[in-house]
């Protein structure tokens, strides 16, 4: 009886084990994805956490058991299993709409912040009770339990699909990247979100000068030079933080200002605040410099003189307070995934 104990904690917390990793993955695919692929990445990573909330039964008797034994670091396990608790309650928070924001904090950065400060207690505890897959993990009974499990979550994500429409929450609206709808065609009413630790400028357009460099030389345009253009794009603005615009931007394609090049592959955006991100050359023909949203300039917050217009790129892609344009040979993915600071 101990041993066949044994043998299904192992196996729950080999479960666990896996369906952490797949919320993880999955959560910062959906991040880093603004393309249609994003609805399928974010039900896998809701199906994801419902499974894990499904195995807290057999999770909660295993920790019994290793509380009554007083194992040594038991603290950081009771740590990992609120911060996953936290993450996945303020996930489904988010989702339906029934948590919104306390104290400045949403739903959103309070699941993802829980997330990040998970893993390393994770490895920790990988490390500490290693889990080593057996052979007889793949028998047709495990098979069996792992549907069953992959089932109910499925039903569970329907069941919570269905009350949030049922009840008209406010979850029924958000776009699928999990995104709700804050001041579209109101740029006034958009939210001023950075990335970290970023910060708003004050920038004297007069003096703000946008440097265009190339291996065949610089090129520096003025704000004047940049406002005389109208080109335009319709284009969402889907910020990490959970929230999503759609607004009219003016400015100019970044291809109208680059020189001839022959073996450029990307280009660097640069800000203002030092903050920047890398984009593949063939880009250019759609990326937007924008100076105006919605017939107006820009306000400091959402990017004046100029930011980038991105369109499905996630927020983090849209650099703000852009003062620096460089065709380079880089590779446009030797960057870190998301930015660093």
């Amino acid at each position: 009886m101990g041993a066949k104990r044994l043998s299904a904690g192992r196996r729950t917390n080999l479960a666990l084990l896996l369906l952490l990793a797949l919320a993880l993955a999955s959560g910062g695919l959906a991040f880093a994805i603004g393309s249609r692929l994003v609805r399928w990445i974010v039900i896998a990573h809701g199906l994801a956490g419902l499974a894990i909330l499904l195995l807290v039964p057999w999770k909660s008797a295993i920790a019994g058991r290793g509380l009554r034994r007083s194992r040594r670091g038991s603290w950081a396990s009771i740590a990992f299993s609120v911060l996953v608790a936290v993450a996945i309650l303020s996930g489904i928070g988010h989702a339906t709409g029934i948590l919104g924001s306390a104290g400045g904090v949403t739903a959103m950065q309070l699941h993802v912040g829980a997330a990040l400060a998970s893993i390393p207690l994770a490895v920790w505890h990988v490390a500490a009770r290693r889990v080593r897959p057996r052979r007889t993990d793949l028998s047709r009974r495990v098979m069996l339990r792992t549907g069953v499990l992959l089932g109910g979550s499925a039903l569970a994500y329907g069941a919570l699909e269905g009350l949030v429409a049922v009840t008209s929450l406010p979850g029924g609206a958000r776009r699928s990247t999990g995104s709700y709808e804050r001041g579209s065609f109101r740029p006034g009413e958009m939210p001023v979100t950075q990335w970290l630790n970023d910060h708003v400028p004050e920038i004297d357009a007069e003096s703000w000068e946008l440097t265009v460099r190339s291996a065949s030389g610089e090129r520096a345009w003025s704000y004047q030079e940049l406002a005389a253009f109208e080109d335009r794009v319709r284009a969402t603005l889907d910020c990490t933080g959970g929230w999503y615009a759609e607004q009219d931007w003016d400015g100019v394609f970044l291809w109208r200002l680059l020189p001839g090049f022959d073996e450029a592959r990307s280009l660097g955006i640069g800000s203002a605040t030092g903050y920047g991100r890398r984009f593949p050359l063939a880009d250019s023909a759609n990326l937007l410099l924008a100076t105006r949203v919605g017939g107006a300039p820009l306000s400091a917050g959402h990017g004046f003189p100029g930011r980038i217009v991105a369109p499905g790129g996630r927020g983090f892609w849209w650099v703000k307070w852009v003062d620096a344009v460089e065709v380079s040979v880089t590779p446009w993915w030797w960057q870190s995934p998301f930015p660093l600071t």
